[in-house]
């Protein structure tokens, strides 16, 4: 059915032509308008090399880190215990401070210690005196003796009698001595420095009857060691290295350091000192029992702590370190993507050894100066296979960027907003 029905006798007029012809002709701008561009984002032209982030490879000696579960321990455990026997007293602490060595812990009755003190002088003082007695009647038997005015039989048993006095006054004056140590110990004090732990006894208790009875445990936690497992094969070749003068300390000391990984993740900021002390094989596993001494200022790590243990195990000559976003995966190798001088990609097969500081260490496949693709894949994704790219370099991200855009985004919009224009309304609290 037409749209318009014109009569026979009527024919187009001017006017009706020329509109017909304008409509046509903002119908054909539309039609070229709408027309797919070029490859190049324009009529007939190409597409922009797209830019990928490429690190260039750059071999180097490099340290082979090993990771190992270990725990913490207190490089000295004292017990603290009764030596005397009493009632206790008082506590002279607080749980869980740090104490010096001598510092005054417990406080034990001290009476029934000065009572023996008192009797032990005493009996020291007759002593004395029985000695003082013996004495005077062996020098007065002397010349009796010479002058045959008493018999040597005599003269000898005062001898005698003197010198078991003078024996009686050692045994006296030691008895004193040790009720001097006794009375002593009812000040208990503290053996070493560190940090102690909670009373296991309060006041009003009987201690030290018969056995010494534990108060309390001093651990000194500065420094503090780590002790840790591994392969007697790979323990002995550390050993070697440590000989042969591989690690050195900034002191000139030669030994291997190691890095404390916490439970959260997170480094330690000290670095510890391996020590080769009390190494045994584990018959079973043939494992190797290690220990590493850590420096504690702070009191941070704490006895019993699981902790992963960083240890440099040997030297890489020649090694390459690759961001790990820039080697792929997979049962059938590792592989990365270098980018030649004219812009073209080519698959490489690597050879990985390990990872180190969130990168891994490439022994083989790469060579110095060649460009490997780091960012940018998604890029290519949306390219024809083959297109060329544009190399530039690539840096490490700073994830504190993306946040400050975001807390300035608010502001912004407060500045753009014209003046007198409502602020938008706000969600009511529930």
């Amino acid at each position: 059915m037409p749209l318009l029905h014109v009569s026979r006798q009527s024919s187009f007029s001017p006017r009706l032509a020329t509109v017909a012809a304008v409509v046509l002709l903002v119908l054909a701008g539309c039609g070229k308008s709408d027309a797919p561009a070029g490859p190049g984002g324009g009529a007939g032209g190409a597409h922009p090399a797209p830019e990928v982030g490429v690190v260039v490879a750059a071999p180097a000696d490099v340290g082979l880190v090993t990771e190992l579960p270990g725990r913490l321990e207190a490089s000295r455990v004292a017990q603290v215990r009764a030596r005397a026997s009493g009632i206790l007293l008082k506590r002279e602490f607080r749980e869980g401070s740090d104490v010096k060595a001598g510092q005054l812990l417990f406080r034990i009755d001290p009476a029934p210690l000065v009572a023996a003190s008192q009797n032990a002088q005493a009996t020291l003082a007759r002593a004395e005196a029985n000695a003082v007695q013996a004495k005077a009647l062996a020098d007065r038997y002397k010349p009796l003796v010479e002058a045959n005015a008493v018999s040597k039989q005599e003269y000898a048993t005062a001898v005698a009698s003197y010198k078991t006095a003078e024996a009686d006054v050692a045994a006296g004056r030691a008895a004193v001595q040790t009720a001097k140590i006794n009375l002593g110990y009812a000040d208990v004090t503290s053996p070493i420095a560190g940090r102690i732990g909670r009373a296991l006894v309060t006041e009003g208790a009987l201690v030290g009857q018969g056995d010494a009875t534990e108060l309390a445990v001093v651990q000194q936690i500065n420094p503090v060691y780590v002790n840790f497992t591994q392969s007697a094969s790979d323990a002995m070749k550390l050993r070697r290295a440590v000989a042969a003068g591989q690690y050195k300390r900034a002191s000139g000391e030669e030994a291997a350091t190691i890095r404390v990984v916490l439970e959260d993740g997170s480094d330690y900021p000290l670095e510890g000192k391996l020590l080769f002390s009390d190494l045994t094989v584990d018959s079973t596993t043939g494992q190797v029992t290690l220990r590493a001494e850590v420096p504690n200022p702070k009191g941070e790590l704490l006895p019993g702590l699981y902790v992963r243990v960083k240890l440099e195990q040997a030297q890489a000559t020649n090694a390459i370190t690759l961001p790990q976003q820039a080697v792929t995966r997979t049962q059938q190798g590792d592989t990365v993507s270098v980018v030649d001088k004219d812009g073209k990609i080519s698959k490489r097969t690597v050879k990985i050894s390990a990872a180190k500081d969130n990168q891994w260490v490439v022994l083989d496949g790469l060579k110095a100066g060649e460009q490997v693709m780091v960012d940018g894949f998604q890029k290519l994704q949306m390219m024809p296979p083959g297109t060329p790219v544009k190399a530039v370099p690539w840096s490490k991200p700073n994830p504190n960027a993306a946040a400050q855009p975001a807390a300035a985004a608010p502001a912004a919009a407060a500045a753009a907003k014209p003046a007198g224009e409502p602020a938008p309304a706000t969600a009511e609290k529930k």
